[in-house]
This record gives C-alpha cells, structure tokens and sequence, in this order.
C-alpha cells in the first residue's frame, strides 16, 4: 500500500494507482510541449481541458487542472489572452503599462507624491489615463458589489445553516424524550409478508410504540454513550429520502440516519448497515470518524442498536475507510455485503475488512454472528467513506 502514491498522493487501489500514473506522464507530456511563462500558451492549454482536450481519470489529473485554471485566471487578470506572446518570457513593456505602474507608485508608501495635472501630458495620454482610471472606477464598483453579494449569501447560508441545525436539535431533544412515553402506546403488531402463505406479526418495543405512531418509517434507535449519537434510525423503499428529511419528514439538510433499503430486520441480515451524513456540525456522523482513534475506539467500543422489534448491544471489531468503486471495479465492496451464502464467503469478508482495519480491536466473528455497519462519507479521497463494523453480542442465559 505504501507504494501506491503519486505525486504525494495515496491510492489505495492497484487500478487506482496505475490510473493516477498515466495522469502524471499525461501531464509530463503536457509540461514539455507548453510554456507555462507564456500567457496565450497557458490560456489556450486552459480552453482545451475544459474543452476536453485532455482528459484525466484521477484526482492528479484534478489537481493539474486547478492549476491550470489559477495561472490562466492571473494571465487573464493582468490583460492577457491566448494570443499573447512574451519576447523570452518576459513580460511586454507598452505605453499601458508605464502608465498603470505610475498610477500604482503612485499610492505606495515612501512614493513622494506631487499634483500631477492631466494639462502636463498630451492629448493621447490623457486619453490613456482617462482610460484606466475609469477601469479602476468600475473595477472598484465591481469589487464592492461582488463583497456585498458574498456576504448576503454568507450570512443567508449561515442563517439557513443555523436555523436547520437549532431546529434538528430541538427535534430529537424531543424525540429522545418521547423514546420511552407509552402515552400513545398501545398494543401494536406489525404485519409482514414474505409470500403468499406467511404473515409473521411482530410486537413492537413499549418504548417504541409512541414513535412509531408518529412515523411508521421507524425501524430502530441508534445511541453510543458518551457521544451525541442517539437518534432513530428511519428505513424505506429507497436510500435517498432520508438523504435530507428528518423524522417529521420535513426537508432538512442534516437528513436522519437510515438503514439500508436491503437490509431486513425480520428475516435478520447476516449485516445490518446504516448511513449518516457526516456534518461538520457534528450531528448525525459527525463525529463517527473519532474512531479513527485506536484510544477512543476502546472507550466507545460499544454500541446499542434497538430494532423496534428488539434490543441489541454489539463490539466494534472493524474500523476502516473505503469509497464507492466502479461497477465493474473488482475489489471488496462492504456496502454490497448483507449476507453471507457460506462460511468460506463469510470469512473471506472478515478478512477484506481486517485487511483494511486502521487497528486491531482483538474482536473477531464467526459464522452465524449478526454485524452492523455504521457508514458515513470520509473526504480523503473522492467518494471516501468511514465504516464502523460491530459485532453483536450474544445474550448470556
């Protein structure tokens, strides 16, 4: 794995890896055929990425892209376009730019400065400094304008931010209270078919009921103690409603935690999986990536998953990061593992996942445990995500 890195950059796939030094020889080639000290060469190779010229397949290729378009931008900032042409790669000293360097001298500090009057110089240059005053002028205008607008969409994105953020609070304050309220609860089954010829009817937790009344979408609370994860955990049809709706099914950015679409809490996954946005906030997953730390994985090495149906402790065993593949990437994908048809396909998990464990826990599986994934999105690379692997633990007799 050490070896898989470019230009200070890590992959973590072989695939990956050899994709990101095409890119590196791409941009090589590139470097040897442009002057980046030339203005119209740099613009031009500018217009042709983002024409599609020169395509890149990993973030190598990205990253020479952004610095492409920072040094074009610059050219294009001091009046340069792609027909620009420097003698030796210097840059042209015109009538213009005597004048635009005095008018700069002009307000530095240690510049003695004089009343200079528009009279003293001809007609053409008083022209030229007419000119590039006015330029000034609207540039000035333009900054003030673009500062004004930035800070409105500041302070609205804050005030939105904010707003959202004190509203989920609030929100699931409540709801942990209602956790528990048998107030509403009544005697409640939960009708499941599977065919034709089953019907399996299931009592829900008393402490449940109350919630499940509010939003039958509920299929479980997650909470790790010492932490502020304590929340509902949601299931539907599909894995995006939940993306950025919260218990009241309102629209919030925060979005809830949910479980897997093709997961099954009746008929019990080999490995139940739940996502979670990692908010910056903290909230949700936020701070899930905390177990990153070997210390602070065996301080919160526990985790309690209650299904509405039934309560459930599980051990952290596996702590990892991983991203979304390709569909036709062959490599070991956790969110694609829900059961295992066999031991030897079972144990061929645990050990992918060992493989890329950040620690060992000293907790291990066998077949027939019941797992629980904790995901979250990770931004070391793109498409990253941090996993959290548990698992159950048994009920002593």
């Amino acid at each position: 794995m050490a070896g898989f890195e470019v230009s200070g950059r890590r992959f973590r796939t072989e695939a990956d890896y050899k994709a990101a030094l095409r890119d590196q020889a791409k941009i090589d080639k590139i470097k040897t055929q442009v002057n980046m000290e030339q203005p119209g060469e740099v613009i031009t190779l500018y217009d042709e990425i983002g024409a599609g010229t020169y395509r890149f397949e990993t973030v190598i290729g990205n990253d020479f892209d952004d610095e492409i378009y920072e040094l074009a931008q610059n050219y294009k900032r001091q009046g340069y376009d792609k027909d620009s042409r420097l003698p030796d790669g210097k840059k042209k000293k015109n009538r213009t730019g005597q004048t635009r360097k005095a008018l700069k001298d002009s307000g530095k500090k240690g510049v003695k400065k004089e009343k200079v009057s528009l009279n003293e110089f001809d007609k053409e240059m008083q022209k030229e400094i007419l000119h590039e005053l006015k330029k000034r002028e609207k540039r000035r205008k333009l900054t003030v304008l673009m500062c004004s607008l930035v800070a409105v969409l500041c302070f609205g994105y804050f005030g939105i931010y904010y707003f959202f953020s004190g509203r989920a609070q609030a929100q699931y304050e409540n709801l942990v209270q209602l956790k528990g309220d048998s107030r509403l609860a009544g005697t409640l089954f939960r009708e499941v078919h599977h065919s034709e010829d089953e019907v399996i009817e299931l009592e829900i937790l008393e402490e449940y009921q109350t919630l499940y009344h509010k939003n039958k979408k509920l299929i479980g609370w997650l909470k790790i103690d010492d932490t502020n994860i304590d929340y509902p955990v949601m299931q539907t049809v599909n894995n995006e409603y939940y993306l950025d709706h919260n218990f009241n099914q309102e629209y919030d950015k925060n979005g809830s935690l949910f479980l897997d679409k093709d997961c099954d809490v009746v008929h019990r996954n080999t490995n139940l999986i739940i996502y979670g946005h990692h908010m910056k906030s903290g909230k949700m997953f936020g701070n899930l990536n905390q177990y990153s730390s070997e210390e602070y994985g065996k301080k919160h090495s526990r985790i309690q998953f209650d299904t509405i149906y039934e309560k459930g402790t599980y051990e952290v065993m596996y702590v990892f990061r991983s991203k979304i593949y390709n569909e036709d990437e062959i490599v070991f994908k956790y969110y694609q593992f829900f059961d295992a048809a066999s031991e030897k396909e079972f144990d061929s998990n645990m050990q992918e996942m060992a493989a890329l464990s950040l620690y060992d826990t000293g907790v291990t599986a066998s077949y027939g445990d019941e797992l629980l994934t904790l995901s979250t999105c990770d931004n070391s690379e793109t498409d990253g995500r941090f996993v959290v692997v548990a698992k159950r633990v048994r009920e002593e007799n």
